[in-house]
């Protein structure tokens, strides 16, 4: 059965992000994600414990952090800490970083030294004692609850990455012949590390939105193909035309520059490259027919989760949560 989650951009004030989590359970949510970008927006850890002391079933957790701008020791206590707080309902979304870096100065993390971080901070939370750099360590603490890590990931590294360590794959678009492409990726990384694919979870997190006016839907999702372009412009540098497909690659040849201003904000001025073909290959958007219809298509594929970016100004997280759960969320509930 496909679940669904929500994700926000943690904007003041804290309590409005500890509503709309309310709202989402009520409403039949089955996660509750933020992204981690702590100069753009307010402290994920901070708030989400407040978010973990106000609901009783969802689960919780970064959608994605990452280990550049978080020591590891730190993160698997934070989340460790998590766990008692909410009563284990923590999951974590680990990428390599790209706001959180960016915006201060810095670049995102090796593949390498994610898929490190991955199997860190999952052992530490977890209560297992890890090595760090020559030193034994261990969270004796910890109440021992399963953390489960999701990989955010693009490129055939990374997802090779996805497969060998993570419970899940965060995929950030919800184009289904990428998602097929990227899938043989991560099945490939499952085989080299002796796991079974069918045990990792597949994640398509991206806008979705409810109307009946195509042209106003698009122009309120159309940031979400120019924020996904900083990863292919990453993923371009790094590898030939014969590697990635030009579904995910072309459109980015129109990009002029991208401001971190105004990341992930409806009507942002850099997003204007993005053509209404590529917003509704990335996006899940229509009639609620329609958008049942393209996650039926996901589902088919192995996607387990819809995980909705909630930034839309109108109507909002609380009225696409609303919208979503009154008319989609029970085609996928029988």
């Amino acid at each position: 059965m496909l679940s669904f989650g929500v994700t926000f951009m943690l904007d003041p004030p804290v309590s409005r992000t500890i509503e709309w989590a309310k709202l989402a359970e009520a409403q039949g949510f089955d996660a509750v994600w933020a992204w981690d970008s702590h100069v753009l927006w307010q402290e994920f850890y901070t708030t989400f414990a407040l978010v973990a002391a106000n609901t009783e079933r969802v689960r919780l957790g970064p959608c994605v952090t990452n280990p550049g701008t978080r020591d590891m020791t730190v993160t698997a206590s934070a989340m460790a800490t998590l766990q008692e707080v909410s009563g284990g309902r923590m999951d974590i979304g680990m990428g390599r970083g790209d706001s959180a870096r960016r915006v201060i100065g810095q670049k995102p993390v090796t593949v390498e030294r994610m898929e490190h971080a991955c199997r860190f901070i999952k052992d530490l939370a977890e209560g297992r004692e890890v090595d760090h750099e020559g030193t034994p360590l261990q969270l004796k603490w910890s109440e021992g609850h399963r953390l489960p890590v999701w990989v955010a990931a693009y490129g055939p590294k990374a997802l090779r990455a996805c497969g060998r360590v993570a419970d899940g794959l965060i995929m950030q678009l919800a184009d289904p012949f990428i998602l097929g492409w990227s899938l043989a990726y991560v099945r490939e990384g499952a085989e080299e590390a002796g796991r079974a694919f069918e045990d990792i979870q597949i994640q398509v997190a991206a806008p979705g939105y409810l109307s009946e006016d195509l042209a106003m839907a698009r122009d309120q999702v159309r940031w979400f193909p120019a924020l996904v372009s900083n990863h292919v412009v990453d993923l371009v540098k790094r590898y030939s035309d014969a590697d990635l497909p030009q579904a995910l690659t072309d459109y980015i040849e129109a990009r002029d520059h991208y401001d971190y201003a105004d990341h992930g904000r409806t009507g942002a001025e850099h997003a204007d490259f993005v053509t209404d073909e590529v917003v509704d290959r990335f996006c899940v958007l229509g009639t609620a027919d329609a958008c049942i219809g393209r996650l039926r298509e996901l589902e088919a594929l192995g996607v387990t989760q819809f995980n909705i970016y909630s930034m839309q100004e109108d109507p909002g997280p609380a009225g696409i949560i609303e919208g979503f759960g009154e008319d989609v969320l029970p085609a996928f509930r029988t």
